[in-house]
């Protein structure tokens, strides 16, 4: 039976390494670094490189690793969404191009910190020109300790870099991928995947994300999600109206306890009747 089930399991592996090829192979992987932390094959067999910002630029932090798990993601990608790279002021990479052609930036992100929504809000600028991502607040679109993964979709012709209805000019064969510091707390990301000459229907996507999915509190706590989205630019108009959400609603000052209200009365007259006394006797 032992040797059965060695050959069993080496046939598994073998299985799984090789649908794992023919998964990358179905993609023209030009840069994928795993943002703050060390090289990795994910799922699909796309290999990320050790970040190249290490002990350069920012902070690199694996504190996702407290959750249990990280939701809409199998156990073996959980890694690229419990490290991170995050800064106080903006920082960016420089994403290589390999020449004319259709293009698809993946950006990966996990909220592993906050517990409520506009606490980290920030923006992702694309070839120092184009805001490929505006207000992006992850808790606000699918709660904590949850993937979510933004497709960034531009091309490249002739030099120059084409997004929506504006184009740049691309230098030393190098576009830059640059982070925004805002107002609310610090940018990050988890990890970076650009492909070129993608299918659409082949691309690496997250599971879908259903409103009763807990989002993974530190220590095994839980808590509820706000209402769940999709990803990809299909679902823009739910990613706008998920982004204009406040942070969470203040006490009613007029349900307060009519008692507290009238203890600093009280202390007042304490402190009257004494000296009231004393005034008397003189």
């Amino acid at each position: 039976m032992p040797l059965l089930y060695r050959i069993v399991s080496s046939l598994l592996g073998i299985i799984l390494a090789i649908r794992s090829f023919t998964l990358a192979a179905q993609h023209d992987v030009i840069y994928a670094i795993n943002a703050g932390g060390e090289s990795h094959i994910d799922s699909h067999g796309i290999k990320y490189a050790r970040d190249p910002l290490m002990g350069k630029t920012g902070t690199e932090s694996d504190y996702g690793k407290q959750l249990l798990m990280i939701n809409r993601v199998k156990p073996d990608d959980e890694l690229l969404y419990q490290t991170e790279r995050y800064h106080h002021d903006t920082f960016g990479y420089e994403l290589p191009i390999a020449g004319d052609g259709e293009y698809v930036l993946i950006l990966k992100f996990c909220e592993v910190y906050f517990n409520a929504p506009n606490m980290k809000v920030f923006d992702v600028l694309l070839n120092s020109r184009h805001m490929a991502i505006t207000d992006l607040d992850i808790f606000s679109l699918v709660g904590k300790g949850t993937a979510h993964d933004e497709y960034v979709y531009f091309t490249v012709s002739r030099g120059r870099l084409y997004f929506k209805e504006e184009d740049s000019e691309i230098r030393g064969g190098k576009v830059k991928l640059e982070f925004l510091k805002g107002y609310k707390d610090n940018p990050k990301v988890n990890a970076i995947v650009l492909i070129k000459g993608y299918d659409e229907a082949t691309l690496p996507r997250l599971a879908s994300l259903t409103s009763e999915q807990p989002a993974q509190e530190l220590h095994g706590d839980t808590q509820n999600e706000p209402s769940s989205v999709g990803d990809g630019d299909v679902q823009n108009d739910a990613k706008a109206k998920q982004r204009k959400t406040s942070g969470p609603k203040q006490p009613n000052p007029y349900s307060l306890d009519e008692s507290s209200m009238m203890l600093p009365v009280f202390i007042a007259i304490g402190a009257f009747i004494p000296l009231l006394f004393c005034l008397c006797r003189l």
